[in-house]
């Protein structure tokens, strides 16, 4: 039971709460996420079960796709509407969609953005929302982050809908908070669904009434480890090869049998998957200037 399982995460629960309640439907202990959602947000949260939890931190860095709904007439604390109490506010009497899509042009491509206080960034071990709750000072830095794809779908009544591409660790939070202060009207988060991460989309994802439903036989809709990161150049090592990649050794020309249609690796820190002869995935290696692989991570 190795491998990735798309949730699709329902609003209400955390990101660990459903590695929680995966864990126990699966009847196992090795379960964690790629990128938390917050309570509120729904959509694509892929798992790593079993020896993929050592490739997280390679699947968490990928660009993530969201359907954003955007409040406009109020800032919240938070940057989202999760204590937000009432009717909405009335919507701007002079907002349109034009001058949505003008603000949006601020937020297309690399900038500095702030995290919310109310995030799970770490400020001297601690995180940030519990300082804020504390009504403690919260001294967060900006961070670089490259928005590839913002698009208003549709403008109606204070709620704007927008697609958002963008790098592991930006905060549609922000940017409806920045939105707002743009537009001199204040706004918030009012909806998240995450429909990509990475190469995991809505279709491949199974609600967790479902997985829980299934219980171990949830297992037959794991995306196994040899399907994972299909964009990385892949080395396929002979016998002696396997053996010596599953202790952690340094591979050299005799170990490769071939490199999937590549002539070897070329100098500098790329990587590879390291495939035996039946074509499971054993590792991922690095290469070396010398032309040598490293194996930086070993799943036999």
């Amino acid at each position: 039971m190795n491998g990735v399982l798309v949730v699709d995460k329902p609003a209400g629960p955390t990101s660990h709460d459903v590695v929680a309640r995966v864990r126990r439907s699966l009847g196992m202990s090795r379960v964690g996420h790629t990128g938390t959602l917050d309570p509120f947000a729904t959509g694509v949260l892929p798992l790593v079960i079993g020896r993929a939890t050592r490739l997280a931190a390679m699947l968490s860095g990928a660009d993530k796709a969201y359907d954003a709904g955007v409040r406009f007439g109020a800032a919240t604390d938070t940057y989202d509407g999760t204590d937000w109490t009432g009717p909405p506010p009335p919507a701007p009497q002079e907002l349109s969609a034009a001058r949505i899509n003008e603000a949006l042009d601020a937020f297309r491509g690399t900038f500095l953005q702030m995290p919310p206080a109310y995030s799970a960034k770490k400020i001297r071990g601690v995180a940030a929302y519990k300082l804020a709750r504390r009504n403690a000072p919260v001294e967060l830095q900006a961070v670089s982050v490259s928005v590839s794809r913002l698009e208003l779908l549709e403008y109606r009544e204070g709620l704007a809908r927008l697609s958002v591409t963008a790098t592991a660790g930006f905060y549609v939070r922000s940017l409806a908070h920045e939105l707002g202060q743009r537009l001199e009207c204040g706004g918030h988060l009012e909806s998240l669904r995450r429909c990509r991460a990475g190469v995991f989309a809505l279709a491949d994802a199974t609600t967790l009434e479902q997985i829980e439903t299934e219980g171990r036989d949830a297992a037959a809709r794991l995306v196994r480890l040899e399907g994972l990161l299909p964009d990385m150049p892949s080395a396929v090592l002979d016998e002696r090869g396997a053996r010596r990649a599953a202790h952690g050794n340094t591979l050299g020309p005799s170990d490769v049998a071939s490199f999937g249609g590549l002539t070897g690796p070329r100098t500098g820190a790329e990587r590879f998957k390291l495939l035996d002869g039946s074509g499971r995935l054993v590792g991922i290696a690095e290469s070396r200037p010398d032309g040598l692989l490293h194996p930086i991570i070993v799943l036999m």
